[in-house]
């Protein structure tokens, strides 16, 4: 593998990325170009090797450190095309750890993709396909969440369908600041921030409690 490609992987100073771990980033990555030619896994402005390595599988295995790692379940809800949810397997699967990654996502195709990756790559996934905001009474360790419904929709899922669970972890964008303040308005927070690897206006926000001040 390229060293270059190696070099940039190493920017998860918290995560000791292995040549494996990397290679399997990598024939994710091919694996997302593949089915891209034929349903919409990611934006084609955004298709190219570098970018999906540096916007996708890079903005979503720094949250490793926020990731209840003693837990069975980790839940990504709507994830789409398999981010966060899929690049958190594939480190689970090299730290040895048996936790299963549950990835719920609506669309059929994008969970036929779900699938054939976890297959390809022996990944400890159950791939959902269901609608996250029909199920309730969910339980699990950390649930996490990319780019899939604003801040204060999350906190409301969570609030009515979720049972039990650890922390949320959730990317928050340009206007990730504006949003949180106004959130905080409605709900009270106990969370803690990570500044974006990827994108200097952006952060990751690791939520351990919520309540809802109107309730």
């Amino acid at each position: 593998m390229d060293n270059a490609i190696l070099n940039s992987y190493s920017k998860i100073s918290n995560l000791n990325v292995s040549r494996e771990t990397c290679n399997e980033f990598e024939s994710l990555i091919s694996m997302i170009q593949e089915k891209n030619k034929k349903i919409n896994i990611i934006s084609k402005k955004m298709s190219e090797k570098e970018a999906i390595r540096e916007r996708h599988i890079i903005d979503s295995a720094q949250i490793i450190d926020f990731v209840d790692l003693n837990c069975n379940t980790t839940s990504d809800l709507g994830t789409g095309g398999g981010m966060p949810g899929l690049i958190i397997a594939i480190v689970m699967k090299h730290m040895k750890n048996s936790m299963k990654i549950n990835l719920y996502e609506k669309s059929y195709h994008k969970c036929v993709f779900l699938k054939e990756v976890s297959k390809k790559l022996n990944l400890n996934t159950e791939v959902i396909h269901k609608d996250i905001f029909e199920i309730k009474n969910v339980e699990t360790g950390t649930i996490m969440s990319r780019a899939f419904k604003p801040l204060p929709v999350i906190l409301n899922l969570v609030n009515e369908n979720f049972k039990k669970y650890k922390n949320i972890i959730l990317f928050m964008g340009n206007s990730g600041r504006k949003i949180l303040s106004e959130t905080l308005k409605e709900w009270d927070l106990d969370y803690e921030e990570k500044k974006s690897l990827t994108d200097n206006n952006s952060f990751i926000l690791n939520i351990k409690k919520i309540k809802n001040k109107i309730s």
